[in-house]
């Protein structure tokens, strides 16, 4: 390690910016920390998204916590998704304790107890939170495909499904709705429909139909439907001009953990469609924190890895600031990985081959360092991180071994009942607190089948007298053919190759321009 005088000169030059920053904390030396030697990044920069790494127990939810305060106070909103269910304590002052007082006076912090405004949001409405939907039409077949753990195979023929939706006005709101297209197809009545997709097997029909019971088995009905969550209403300020911290409760991640991280980057996506180029602004629109990042990395398609590190790359103009917090950078791909400016990096462990693997491969990932890394990754005490962040100027700052700030929020869950005032009191509550059911495919199909049955009843060929054999009754006209018109589902199946790649992939995902035709 170099001289002491030298770290704590240069950390003091390099992290000493113009303008607001977001506060990490003190550098650290011989184990002590130096007030005078602040690290920060500017809140210019948080744009240029960033990672949050560490072990379990290291701190990194009282990281976030910090951050979010912060930025909050300079006026940016924040998106944040609580899974352990202690965020929500950024509602609430924190409680003063002579611990709190001695860390902040030996980093040099100030520290109030402060109470930040914050919008509470579950998934569905399976939880206190507001309820928050998306249409199936919204969430479009890539990110649905990660959901149901599909193959590349079976992804493709989810989206000649939902092609075949959108060319036959067919809205896909909930599930049922996509369920019944899919049995539609694969029944008697779809035959030549399902012939002209081509691409569609009764076999993955059936995988798909499956993975959609499956999901309603989990209560994933509940997420998908109307009203769809508008993701403007993340973007907002409190009266005082404070940022408004979104809150999204996770209380049962463990149950379907594809749902939830695919549901973080379907939010993304649709902010990426919605907000219009800003460049480079002073602050972010908003700083989007994605945690239990690895669940969405994990067993994902080429396609969807694809569609991430675009929306990563491209968000940044957007002025959408992305913090993916996980436990190494290992469970970011490199292509992500390289588009994060800032890292705060926790302690990790080493008490196994691939601990001492993964991290090899963490210290890989940070520019040259004055510090033997391996060795002070595994040192870190719960609550100091090692920070690297891009410069005002966009160049990486020197590697610092800090002490971070305490977050001046309550470090724990608000009460209850603080948290059910704070949800029945939004203006959100009434927009969002009750589902809608209007018509969509399901309906559409039942009624418009109905009818080309009842068509068809006439036209059966009359019964024959009992005395000698009976005669096979005259077959049916095919009802889908009747209904949808087989020249249209002829030239459906015609244009389908040349246009199948360009659909599923217009926007980000192949989502939003959907989602807006269907809601007409």
């Amino acid at each position: 390690m170099a001289a002491t005088g030298n770290i704590v000169s240069s950390v003091t030059a390099e992290y000493a910016f113009d303008g607001p920053t977001v506060d990490f904390g003190a550098l650290v030396v011989d184990g002590e920390p130096v007030a005078a030697a602040q690290v920060r990044v500017p809140l210019g920069m948080l744009n240029r998204h960033g990672l949050v790494a560490g072990a379990t127990g290291t701190g990194k939810t009282k990281t976030l916590q910090s951050m979010a305060e912060q930025v909050s106070a300079q006026g940016v909103p924040v998106f944040l998704a609580d899974v352990k269910g202690d965020l929500s304590g950024l509602a609430t002052a924190g409680e003063p304790a002579d611990r709190i007082a001695g860390r902040t006076s030996a980093i040099g912090q100030t520290w109030r107890p402060t109470a930040y405004p914050v919008e509470f949001y579950a998934l569905g409405g399976e939880g206190t939170g507001i309820p928050v939907r998306a249409t199936i039409t919204s969430f479009g077949p890539t990110l649905l495909a990660k959901v149901l753990e599909l193959n590349a195979t079976q992804e493709s023929s989810l989206g000649l499904v939902f092609m075949f939706a959108d060319r036959n006005g067919l809205p896909l709101l909930d599930l049922k709705d996509l369920r019944a297209v899919i049995e539609h197809l694969t029944g008697d009545q779809g035959k030549e429909a399902l012939a002209a997709l081509g691409g569609l097997s009764k076999q993955t029909a059936g995988v798909l139909l499956r993975g959609l019971l499956t999901l309603e088995g989990q209560g994933a009905d509940r997420f998908f439907g109307e009203p769809a969550f508008d993701p403007a209403d993340l973007l907002r300020t409190a009266p005082d001009g404070r940022g408004v911290i979104s809150c999204l409760e996770l209380p049962s991640l463990q149950d379907r953990p594809h749902m939830f991280s695919t549901f973080l980057m379907w939010l993304l996506a649709e902010l990426f469609e919605d907000l219009p180029e800003v460049g480079d602004p002073d602050k972010p629109r908003l700083v989007f924190f994605f945690d239990e990042a690895h669940l969405l990395f994990t067993g994902a398609s080429k396609t969807f890895l694809q569609s991430i590190t675009q929306t990563v790359r491209l968000i940044r103009s957007k002025g959408v600031g992305v913090f993916f917090v996980t436990q190494t950078p290992k469970d970011v791909p490199a292509d992500v990985l390289a588009q994060l400016g800032s890292r705060v990096q926790h302690a990790l462990r080493a008490f196994t081959p691939d601990d001492a693997k993964a991290l090899k491969a963490t210290v890989s990932t940070f520019p040259k360092s004055c510090y033997h890394l391996e060795e002070v990754l595994t040192g870190l005490g719960i609550g100091e991180a090692v920070v690297t962040v891009l410069s005002d100027k966009g160049v990486p700052t020197p590697v610092a071994w800090t002490r971070l700030q305490c977050p001046q929020s309550l470090m724990a869950p608000s009460d209850p009942a603080l948290v059910r005032r704070t949800v029945e009191s939004s203006p959100l509550h009434a927009k969002y607190a009750q589902p809608v059911d209007r018509e969509s495919a399901y309906e559409m199909l039942t009624v418009r089948v109905g009818q080309a049955a009842a068509e068809a009843a006439p036209e059966r060929a009359p019964a024959e007298p009992r005395r000698g054999p009976r005669t096979a009754p005259r077959p049916e006209p095919d009802v889908i053919g009747q209904v949808l018109g087989s020249q249209a589902v002829r030239s459906f199946a015609r244009s389908m190759a040349s246009t199948l790649g360009r659909e599923i992939t217009r926007g980000v995902f192949g989502t939003a321009r959907r989602r807006r035709r269907s809601s007409h």
